[in-house]
Order: C-alpha cells, then structure tokens, then sequence
C-alpha cells in the first residue's frame, strides 16, 4: 500500500512539473502573439499608408 502511495506521490509530482512548464509556455506563446498582432498592425498600418500615397500620386497624373 506504502508503494502506492509513493508512486502516485510521484505520478502526481511530475504531474504538476508538466503542468507549470505547459502554463509557461502558454504564456510565453501568449506574449509571442501579442507582439505579433501588435508588429501585424504597424505593418497594415505602414502599408495603408503607402497605399495612400501610391493612391495620391496616380491621381495626379495627368489625363491622356
């Protein structure tokens, strides 16, 4: 019985090792996603811009 004990004490050790570094992944991978949507938006945000003048040059050109 005193084996029993002892190994699920270990099974639920390791249970709780697995679970911490599984949380701290997740909010690593929760951070990483953050600063992506974060650069994701600087970029659309860069290229509406870009547009915006590429827009603004073509109507100046003038009519053939």
């Amino acid at each position: 019985m005193l084996e029993e004990l002892d190994s699920l004490e270990a099974k639920v050790a390791q249970l709780v090792v697995r679970y911490q570094a599984v949380h701290e992944e997740n909010l690593r991978l929760r951070q990483q996603v953050l600063a992506m949507e974060s650069a994701n938006k600087q970029l659309r945000d860069r290229l509406a811009e870009a547009r915006g003048r590429v827009e603004s040059l073509y109507n100046r050109l003038p009519d053939e």
